[in-house]
């Protein structure tokens, strides 16, 4: 493997002018920060939704995909050397950014304490009052999710692409759990993984990360838990 980009592009409508689909104050610092992904050897550092470009993605069209620092980057680049490039793209609406950056620009991103009223109280926490509450946004969610990682790489001596990728029903996850589908999406592997380590599948001493351990299992119970994904081969990555 020497080329990955995990795409995660959420196409549902929640109905609300702005909100988060998970803790505001992670939210909106994951999404505002600068951008990081690992190239030749070394991390490069861009600025907030500096570098975008539309990605298409399956039973959901074409839609404008930043890049943006997530972490799970730093262990991968260390447990699979041998990539040569690793980067993270996700969607964001139009209206969505501009909400952003004004929140940002009238300071409610803020996460240092402001003194209101004889009080001490913290921009983005004020914030997180008012916003709605991202576990109930899964009644009127309509639309899906769509998260996968394409590959480029070699096998057998010849360039190879793999596409491996999962699209979850909003609806479909509000039915059967009371939560829309990226709260769907985060819950499921989480306790795969929690059944593969008391199933003994994954064992060992110290800290590991997933891409650590046996893959097969963990994706033949995912599937069977509510998140059946697919594979493509031989197709333009478009990155």
């Amino acid at each position: 493997m020497q080329y990955l980009d995990i795409v995660d592009c959420n196409a549902g409508d929640h109905g609300k002018a702005f909100a988060t689909n998970f803790n505001p104050e992670i939210n909106i610092r994951e999404v505002t920060q600068k951008g990081k992904y690992w190239e030749n050897g070394e991390w490069k550092i861009t600025e907030p939704h500096e570098i975008h470009k539309p990605l298409n993605y399956p039973n959901i069209g074409p839609k404008e995909s930043y890049l943006i620092y997530h972490e799970e980057l730093e262990s991968l680049v260390k447990n699979f050397p041998s990539l040569k490039r690793a980067r993270f793209w996700m969607t964001f609406g139009q209206e969505y950014l501009t909400h952003l950056r004004v929140i940002q620009n009238i300071g409610m991103a803020g996460i240092k304490p402001v003194m209101y009223e004889g009080k001490e109280i913290v921009p983005i926490k004020f914030l997180k009052a008012v916003l709605p509450d991202p576990g109930e946004l899964g009644e009127n969610y309509k639309g899906e999710t769509s998260i996968g990682c394409r590959i480029r790489g070699l096998k057998d001596g010849k360039e190879q692409t793999y596409y491996i990728y999962n699209n979850c029903s909003h609806e479909v996850a509000y039915k059967e759990t009371g939560a829309q589908g990226v709260s769907y999406t985060t819950g499921v592997p989480a306790t795969v993984g929690a059944m593969m380590y008391l199933k003994g599948e994954w064992s060992g001493k110290g800290v590991f990360n997933v891409e650590e351990f046996n893959p097969d299992p963990f994706l033949k119970e995912v599937a069977k838990q509510g998140l059946p994904w697919n594979e493509l081969h031989g197709v333009d990555l478009e990155l």
